[in-house]
C-alpha cells in the first residue's frame, strides 16, 4: 500500500525483496504520489470520446462506400493503421515524454487520444493539452464533413465495387 513508498530500499531488501527491486518499488511509490489522478481521469474520458468519435466517423466514411463485409474490411484497413502506429509512438513518448515526437504525435488528432495519455503522468503544460484536445475537436468536425460528403455520393453507389481514390474524389465531389 501507500506505506511502502515511505519505506527505504534497505528495509525493503530485508524483508526478502532484491536491492534491485526494493529501489524500483521504492522510486516507482514515490513517484506515484506526483500523478494528478483527477486530471488524468477527466483527460481520460475527454480523450476516448474524442477518439471514439473521431475514429467513428473515419470508420462511418469507410463503410459508406462499401455494399457487402469484404468491401468494409478492405476501406477499414487504411483507417487502423494510424491506431497501430499510435502504439509504437506511445512507446517513443513514454521513453521521452517531452521530446520532438512525443510532442506532434500528441498533437495530430490520429495519435493524441493515445499518445497524450501516456505523456500526461509526466507533467504537460497547459497549453499543450489544450491545444491538443481543440486539435481533436477540429479533427473529430473534419471527419464528420468527410464522412457526410463520401456518403451523400456512396449510399447512391449500390452495387459497384469502390476504391480509395474514388472515395477520395467524393469528398470534393459537386453536384
Amino acid at each position: 500500500g501507500p506505506q511502502i513508498g515511505h519505506l527505504s530500499p534497505d528495509t525493503l531488501a530485508q524483508g526478502g525483496i532484491k536491492a534491485r527491486d526494493a529501489e524500483a518499488i521504492t522510486l516507482f511509490m514515490k513517484n506515484l504520489d506526483t500523478i494528478n489522478f483527477t486530471e488524468l481521469f477527466f483527460c481520460f474520458v475527454f480523450y476516448f470520446l474524442g477518439g471514439y468519435l473521431f475514429y467513428a466517423a473515419l470508420y462511418a466514411a469507410a463503410a459508406s462506400g462499401a455494399n457487402d463485409a469484404g468491401d468494409v474490411q478492405s476501406l477499414s484497413f487504411p483507417v487502423t493503421i494510424p491506431v497501430i502506429l499510435s502504439f509504437f509512438l506511445l512507446q517513443i513518448s513514454v521513453n521521452d515524454p517531452h521530446g520532438p515526437i512525443a510532442f506532434w504525435a500528441s498533437m495530430i488528432p490520429f495519435s493524441s487520444p493515445i499518445v497524450m495519455l501516456g505523456r500526461i503522468p509526466f507533467g504537460v503544460p497547459w497549453w499543450q493539452l489544450a491545444l491538443s484536445m481543440s486539435l481533436l475537436v477540429a479533427g473529430f468536425l473534419s471527419a464528420v464533413w468527410v464522412a457526410s460528403r463520401i456518403y451523400r455520393i456512396g449510399i447512391l453507389m449500390y452495387g459497384k465495387k469502390i476504391t480509395l481514390p474514388q472515395l477520395a474524389k467524393w469528398m470534393f465531389y459537386k453536384g
